[in-house]
């Protein structure tokens, strides 16, 4: 279910334009529009879920499945090595309340 107010969702729904790196029935893949290295996407189910935490909770294997995505592009887009980041709470840097996964590649990140 999707939630009207969210950002992600009018994404997934195709309210809002992305560049699309990948989708299938459960998950969508965009470009971020901030990226922080040389391949920065954004893996997000299609069904709205507040955090990594509660998306857990819910459906495992839908959280192995943004998991199994975060490879494909990471092989497809460099050379299958990649960072996968969950921000879980407004005070650790997450900004938008439904569920997504950074997926970084590229030259290494400042720590």
């Amino acid at each position: 279910m999707s939630e009207p107010d969210c950002l992600f969702c009018k994404i997934v729904n195709c309210d809002i334009p992305s560049e699309k790196v990948y989708e299938d029935a459960s998950v969508y893949a965009f470009r971020d529009i901030n990226p922080k290295a040389k391949v920065h996407a954004l893996v997000v189910p299609r069904e709205h879920y507040r955090d990594v935490d509660e998306l857990a909770r819910a459906d495992a294997q839908l959280l192995a499945h943004i998991v199994e995505v975060a490879q494909r592009i990471a092989d497809q887009e460099y050379d299958g090595s990649y960072r996968l980041i969950f921000n879980t709470g407004a005070s650790a840097g997450q900004t938008v309340f439904h569920v997504h996964a950074h997926v970084l590649t590229g030259e290494p990140l400042d720590e």
